[in-house]
């Protein structure tokens, strides 16, 4: 009889924030006044990564995207 092994989780693994990715969500926090785990939920990342974003510590230098530019409005 073959051995049964145990099903093990499959981690799944956010796609890497893009300088506009970055960009959008800020506007989409601080302008349009959604709450971090929905912008999480609409780019499919950790909502931490959300996080990092609008608190300024991963992508500084990136300015938050004209509304004209978010793909959430399109």
């Amino acid at each position: 009889m073959k051995e049964v092994k145990p099903i093990r989780h499959i981690r799944r693994h956010s796609p890497p924030v893009t300088p506009e990715m970055a960009a959008q969500m800020r506007t989409m926090v601080t302008k349009l006044g959604m709450m971090q785990h929905d912008v999480a939920a609409y780019f499919g990342v950790n909502p931490g990564r959300v996080s990092e974003v609008v608190n300024g510590h991963t992508f500084v230098d990136v300015p938050p995207a004209p509304l004209s530019r978010l793909t959430y409005l399109q």
